[in-house]
């Protein structure tokens, strides 16, 4: 069993007791990270803020931050975009617009695409953004 507890409390696993830990940070991969990093940035209103270089000094992530959390998006040569929806997505993420025909327009002008399956119906829209990853938008409930 693993111990989670990191030198607090009883230094076992206690899958009884509630935890309330606090998402700080997304992180995503793409081909082009710095090219995902100012979609989702512009898209949460926001600019990239920080670069991170690899080894050589050549920067491979770029983040931002969004009320507390980080945003950190990874370049990877290997990064392959999922075969939705023929495969499951292990991941993906929801936003929510106040006009969300407006957000639709802009998203698709700033590169995002829009599959024919829309399983959402009138609840949601599917788009893809640039790397070929799909994620949800939807009105302010």
């Amino acid at each position: 069993m693993t111990d989670i507890s990191h030198g607090h409390g009883h230094g076992r696993n206690d899958t009884g007791a509630g935890l309330s830990g606090k998402i700080m940070c997304h992180a995503m991969w793409a081909r082009d990270g710095r090219q995902l990093a100012d979609f989702y940035a512009t898209a949460l209103g926001t600019k990239v803020s920080r670069t991170y270089p690899d080894g050589s000094g050549d920067d491979v992530a770029f983040a931002f931050h969004v009320k507390g959390a980080m945003y950190l998006f990874y370049t990877s040569e290997s990064f392959q975009a999922p075969s939705w929806p023929e495969e499951e997505l292990p991941f993906h993420m929801d936003f929510s617009f106040p006009d969300v025909a407006a957000a639709e327009k802009r998203l698709l002008e700033m590169g995002a695409t829009k599959p024919d399956h829309q399983p959402g119906g009138k609840h949601w829209t599917v788009l893809l953004d640039p790397s070929g990853q799909p994620f949800c938008i939807h009105g302010t409930y």
